[in-house]
């Protein structure tokens, strides 16, 4: 695109964006089981959209010059504090960097002689990974059970060292949807003087109101000794537009190591609670909103309705011939798997339906899965959800595996890709049916099939050279 010589009728660029998401996802009614949460509540969705635009050109950046900023946020942060055991919080742009801030304190908090580590279950999210690659912190991981997906707490014992600055609990791991035993690592962590942090940034804002419902929820937040952090997405099941999170300290003085604060430059003075400095207020006025139309009443009824739903899910997979459903989740994330069936074909059989249902790699002995986020609007269709995943399975038996062009996978894992550049490596892609500058929902089964066989150091190497060659 070059910048057009005179400004566009608003009309003309509202239509040019509708066509430019004719071949996205649908962000509501349900078919789409994970990156978007939908309440299903069109009046909800209009408080969120008016106080975000409301709240769009506020800079974030000077406290002292929008005081709403600070007023907003200490009522956000409040409320999250007080339904998650306490603390002192901050108002981030999303789970990685909440998780972002949680090991920047941990660091400066415990200063050591060699390397900062922080061990780190082999489910958790890879925003820790993130983190530490971004904050020269080390990640020692840590196995989980086969069978339960549950992070091991002797492992996790053996895994602290004189250098581990932060030890990690999932409340509940985004692959199974099951929370690690929170009670026991933060007891471990806390033996040793090592800090705990608990990711709920999927779990925060849904396990206390599926406990209220009536769900099994062990102990996971600020409430359970040792834990020392915790972070909290909004815009997962609080239903905020995207960009809100908060991440909790279990005291004052861990927060402000989190904080960044600069006057060693002749401008203005820099104080920062979280990595970015400007930016706008409207997540955090749709955040705002968001809680205001819902209440306990509106959270605690959609609380309802997702366990309900994640019951029948999970009942109704177990009854399909060939698939199982992977652990026993107490949250509302259900992933399935298959020893008969190929879920990455199953996953395309799906989305040719109409239906998203996100497919999941094997690693570290957990195999290859489909996943589905079931959110406060899918009790509504969740008996056409297992029709659909019922006749995708049997589409999928009848096509049989993936089939990948003999030597595919040695071709991609001897690849020299800092050799390549990115026409050369979309060349490549197209040679084995993969169109890169494509549009609609392409078949993925043999991208994920190729990816599946290679090492965890390929996948990554193939899949930033992906991100550069989509965006060339």
């Amino acid at each position: 695109m070059s910048l057009p010589e005179k400004g566009r009728d608003i009309e003309e660029l509202l239509a040019e964006i509708s066509r430019l998401k004719q071949d996205d996802l649908p962000v509501r009614g349900g078919k789409v089981t994970a990156y978007v949460y939908d309440t299903g509540r069109p009046e909800v969705h209009e408080a969120a959209a008016r106080a975000y635009f409301e709240m769009l050109e506020v800079n974030t950046l000077d406290p002292t010059a929008f005081p709403s900023v600070v007023e907003m946020e200490k009522q956000v942060v409040g409320a999250v504090a007080e339904l998650l055991g306490g603390g002192s919080g901050i108002f981030t742009s999303g789970g990685t960097e909440s998780i972002m801030l949680a090991v920047k304190a941990a660091r400066d908090a415990r200063p050591v002689g060699g390397r900062p580590r922080m061990a780190v279950p082999v489910t958790a999210h890879p925003a820790f990974h993130k983190a530490a690659h971004y904050l020269g912190v080390a990640v020692d991981a840590v196995p989980v059970d086969p069978v339960t997906f549950r992070a091991s707490v002797a492992a996790v014992e053996e895994a602290i060292t004189e250098d581990t600055v932060l030890v990690v609990a999932s409340a509940p791991s985004y692959p199974q949807g099951v929370v690690d035993p929170v009670a026991e690592i933060a007891a471990a962590a806390s033996a040793r003087g090592v800090l705990c942090h608990v990711d709920a940034c999927v779990g925060g804002w849904l396990l206390p109101w599926l406990r209220e419902a009536g769900a099994r929820v062990p102990p996971f937040d600020l409430s359970v000794p040792g834990v020392t952090s915790l972070s909290c997405d909004l815009h997962k099941f609080g239903y905020s537009p995207k960009g809100a999170s908060v991440v909790l300290f279990a005291d004052p003085a861990l927060r402000r190591k989190a904080y960044f604060a600069s006057a060693s430059w002749p401008g203005y003075t820099v104080i920062n609670a979280t990595v970015q400095s400007s930016k706008s207020a409207g997540p955090l006025g749709g955040a705002w909103a968001t809680f205001q139309a819902l209440g306990r009443e509106g959270y605690l009824e959609l609380g309802r309705a997702t366990l309900a739903a994640a019951r029948r899910l999970r009942e109704g997979v177990a009854g399909i011939p060939g698939l199982r459903v992977l652990g026993d989740p107490e949250s509302a994330l259900v992933a399935f798997g298959s020893d008969e069936v190929d879920v990455f074909v199953l996953s395309d059989e799906a989305r040719k339906r109409g239906w998203f249902l996100q497919p999941q790699l094997s690693y570290a002995g957990i195999p290859a899965n489909i996943h589905i986020t079931v959110t406060g609007v899918t009790l509504r269709g969740v008996e056409a959800m297992l029709e659909v995943i019922a006749e995708s399975a049997e589409a999928a038996r009848e096509r049989g595996p993936a089939a990948l062009p003999e030597g595919l996978v040695d071709l991609v894992a001897g690849l020299d890709l800092d050799a390549l550049d990115d026409a050369a490596f979309g060349e490549l892609a197209a040679a084995v049916g993969v169109d890169l500058g494509g549009s609609g929902q392409p078949e993925m089964a043999v991208v994920n099939a190729v990816l599946d066989a290679l090492p965890a150091d390929r996948r990554e190497a193939v899949l930033i050279r992906f991100l550069s060659v989509i965006y060339a």
